[in-house]
């Protein structure tokens, strides 16, 4: 039986560990103990926290593994990456690892690989940062965290009386203690869902994105396939795929995030070497599209090329996070009106223990499956 490593044991990696099983590879998965779903799932479980790549890498040589993967997390991606390298393992380079998990250095790439971007600089916490840094820029601005995804510590600021302080929160959840200032990019956002082998990419489909907006930018939901025209959808995918080059990326999942601007013009927000989190990859895809992207992402982790099958019929996909009480009220008002369109939801927590600050402090999702969006078209009216 081939041996499968996999990064992470959490609700979201779990559909990964599942779909491994099912096509009959042996299942060995790492992560931090805390009573994670995929402890109990995995074949074998091994209580190692993802960023302990070394460890990770020696425990995978005694295994024997054959692929490595990991579903919608940067920060196992680099150890997936850290991992096949070293084993000669099918995966992408760690220099394309580099610029596809730091905010910075996958904007220096976009530039020199000749992709439109914004303005944008670095600032590290010992670097003396000054106002005339930024004096070609145009306000508003976006600060975030240069190695960190999940909504951390994302402002946007419109004057210079909030850079510092938003520079200052972005620098705390940066691992590498460093922010990103960059112009705001105006325009609705999406990203795009792709897979890719020996360095041949396929999009799948484009995700409509809804946030909380300014100044945070926290998702509150995500709707498949987007509501564009062919002619659009061709035109992002061709400026996406000069962007996956750019960064290098060859082998597995890709979730490029992106704007259409008021032009017209599709610019690149960042892009992930792996599914979009969310349960973007894990079940809008394959609900609206009907590929088994799940498998797909485990085929090339194995070294096989995709099969672009529908196994599913295509409908509408989206999901729906509980910010607040009026959130699980809706989300009663649906399980009591359309419960034919709920496709499975996470826990709901109380959510009047914490506050909401990014998309790890959410208090739970629904997702939900139909094949007529008006039936569920007043989940999203008002965002």
């Amino acid at each position: 039986m081939k041996k499968i490593a996999i990064i992470g044991a959490n609700e979201f990696q779990n559909p990964l560990i599942l779909k491994a099983k099912e096509l009959g590879y042996e299942t060995h998965v790492f992560a931090w103990q805390d009573g994670s779903i995929g402890e109990k799932t995995a074949d074998f479980f091994y209580p190692i926290s993802i960023v302990e790549k070394d460890q990770i890498l020696e425990k995978c040589k005694e295994i024997g593994i054959d692929g490595i993967t990991t579903i919608a997390s940067d920060l196992a991606t680099v150890t997936v990456t850290y991992v096949a390298e070293n084993m000669n393992l099918p995966g992408n380079s760690i220099a394309c690892c580099k610029k596809a998990t730091n905010k910075y250095a996958m904007r220096e790439a976009l530039l020199n690989g000749g992709v439109p971007t914004i303005k944008f600089i670095k600032v590290s916490e010992n670097n003396n940062f000054n106002i005339s840094d930024i004096s070609n820029m145009k306000f508003p601005l976006i600060v975030k965290p240069t190695d960190r995804s999940g909504s951390r510590s994302i402002t946007k600021i419109t004057n210079i009386n909030e850079l510092s302080d938003a520079i200052s929160r972005a620098q705390k959840d940066s691992f590498e203690n460093s922010a990103i200032v960059e112009e705001y990019i105006d325009g609705k956002e999406y990203s795009a869902e792709g897979i890719s082998f020996k360095g041949k990419h396929k999009f799948l489909t484009v995700t409509e994105k809804r946030t909380t907006g300014a100044p945070n930018f926290i998702e509150t939901g995500h709707i498949e396939p987007a509501f564009i025209s062919d002619e659009m959808r061709e035109k992002i995918f061709f400026e996406l795929e000069k962007a996956l080059n750019a960064l290098d990326i060859t082998n597995g999942a890709t979730h490029s995030e992106f704007k259409i601007t008021p032009e017209g013009e599709v610019r690149v927000i960042e892009i992930g070497a792996r599914m979009g989190g969310d349960c973007i990859g894990s079940d809008l895809v394959q609900i609206s599209t009907g590929y088994d992207f799940v498998k797909m992402v485990i085929d090339v982790a194995m070294g096989k090329e995709p099969v672009f099958e529908k196994v599913t019929e295509p409908k509408i996909a989206a999901i729906k996070f509980i910010f607040n009480q009026d959130d699980v009220n809706m989300y009663d008002r649906a399980k009591a009106e359309i419960p034919e369109c709920i496709y499975r939801a996470s826990k709901i927590e109380n959510v009047d223990s914490h506050k909401v600050i990014d998309s790890s402090s959410r208090f739970g999702f629904y997702i939900l499956s139909t094949n007529d969006f008006n039936k569920i078209g007043w989940l999203f009216s008002n965002e």
